[in-house]
């Protein structure tokens, strides 16, 4: 049996409206599983080993949603386009690169070490469509520790020569190929079937892929209603669907076959909400990259309210950090726009919110993820926030602010993922 005990201010979700907070408290861990949080360490943890983090905080560990992993190395380039002229300019020559695993291996290493030391310990993450590279990047993050879905990326239209796939079969075939080489091969990375986008995606691509999920139970990812032209382009691509989750739902790649996670949904529409909600589809929340590739705001306050699944994304490259702290401010920020610039009715998020939207938000697309109740996988992040403190005292929840605005990696001194000490 593996038990002990971190002492330290503790901080965590039960839903999105309220912090648990508990000062110089015990938060215990039994092969893996949090037991709770108490105030005074219970009798019968008594022989617990004993980890004295002398008034540091202790949150959950944080979850990315969406994280483009080769696109770690074009961060803050083209941070003036918008999307479609960014992925032509910028994402798609970047991404060819990775056919070299000479590059892909030098590329990923240096991915895998920033996510590594961060406070993310779940993440779903875009690879390329290169086989070989993809499952280099599993490797790499096998290492960290670090639990995350990693997929291969689909894409037979609309893209440049260099970087499509020949045919929708070649591509079915690679990304089959690739599951059996990669599915027992990792204990932490899992495959995750990933159509970039319709716009990129033939309907004979979509509807294989949509077997595949029935075949194999995996989850998918991909992109929706990100940026008004794409969805645009979708309207003229798929003229017998709605709107454009329609189009993914009539393909059987929204929710009918097995989890599906969406990023972005700034524009969507509300049939288009009501159909998330029926088919339990999860939501990542990009919100540094919708403000610089001109996106806009998504109306995140309003998804809470709705019940749909939500969680945040750093967005690499179109966000420019892959800290989900950064995004916690990040999506505060936006939200604040929206209200004041678009719709006075829509509140903005509350610190409470966007921390449970990094936290049991996206850590639910994972399982029981994401807070210290009992039960859940024991993920936790230690912060030394003393260089973040004024002279005066702080209440736990104001350090906890100024931990979601101020701090960074070099404030981060433990990691835990699923009970196990990363460093």
């Amino acid at each position: 049996m593996n038990l002990f005990a971190l002492r330290g201010n503790i901080v965590y979700s039960k839903d999105s409206k309220n912090l648990e907070l508990t000062e110089d408290g015990w938060l215990v861990c039994m092969d893996g599983v949090s037991q709770g949080v108490f105030q005074e360490l219970p009798e019968e943890y008594a022989g617990a080993r004993v980890i004295d983090l002398k008034g540091q905080v202790v949150l959950p560990g944080l979850s990315d949603l969406h994280i483009h992993a080769p696109q770690f190395a074009m961060r803050g380039n083209g941070m003036d386009m918008e999307l479609l002229d960014w992925l032509e300019t910028y994402t798609f020559p970047t991404e060819a690169r990775y056919e070299d695993i000479t590059y892909a291996q030098a590329a990923y290493s240096r991915f895998a070490a920033d996510l590594e030391k961060s406070a993310t310990t779940r993440a779903c993450v875009f690879a390329t469509l290169h086989t070989q590279a993809t499952l280099l990047l599993m490797e790499k993050l096998e290492k960290t520790k670090i639990k995350a879905f990693v997929g291969k990326v689909n894409m037979d239209r609309n893209c440049p020569d260099y970087l499509r796939e020949e045919s929708a079969q070649k591509s079915l075939a690679d990304t089959r190929r690739w599951i059996e080489e990669s599915r027992n091969r990792f204990q932490n990375i899992m495959p995750i079937l990933t159509p970039r986008f319709i716009p990129t995606c033939t309907d004979e691509l979509l509807e294989g892929l949509a077997k595949i999920q029935q075949e194999t139970s995996l989850p998918v990812q991909s992109h929706l209603s990100e940026n008004l032209g794409e969805i645009a382009w979708v309207k003229e691509l798929c003229p017998k669907s709605h709107f454009y989750g329609e189009a993914y739902d009539q393909a059987g790649l929204f929710g009918s076959n097995g989890k599906v996670l969406m990023a972005h949904c700034v524009h969507s529409s509300k049939e288009e909400w009501e159909l998330m909600k029926e088919r339990g589809v999860f939501l990542a929340h990009c919100p540094q990259s919708n403000t610089n590739l001109s996106s806009g705001v998504a109306p995140v306050k309003e998804y809470v309210k709705e019940g749909i699944r939500i969680g945040l994304g750093s967005d690499i490259a179109g966000g420019y950090s892959t800290s989900i702290l950064r995004a916690m401010a990040d999506a505060i920020q936006a939200s604040k726009l929206r209200w004041r610039l678009q719709d006075e009715k829509a509140e903005p998020l509350t610190l409470e919110e966007a921390f449970y939207l990094g936290t049991v938000g996206g850590g639910s697309f994972f399982g029981k993820v994401g807070s210290f109740q009992k039960g859940y996988e024991f993920d936790a992040v230690v912060i030394d926030d003393s260089r973040l403190l004024p002279p005066h005292v702080l209440s736990l929840r104001e350090r906890l602010e100024r931990i979601v605005y101020l701090s960074d990696d070099r404030d981060i001194t433990g990691k835990y993922i699923a009970g196990k000490q990363v460093f």
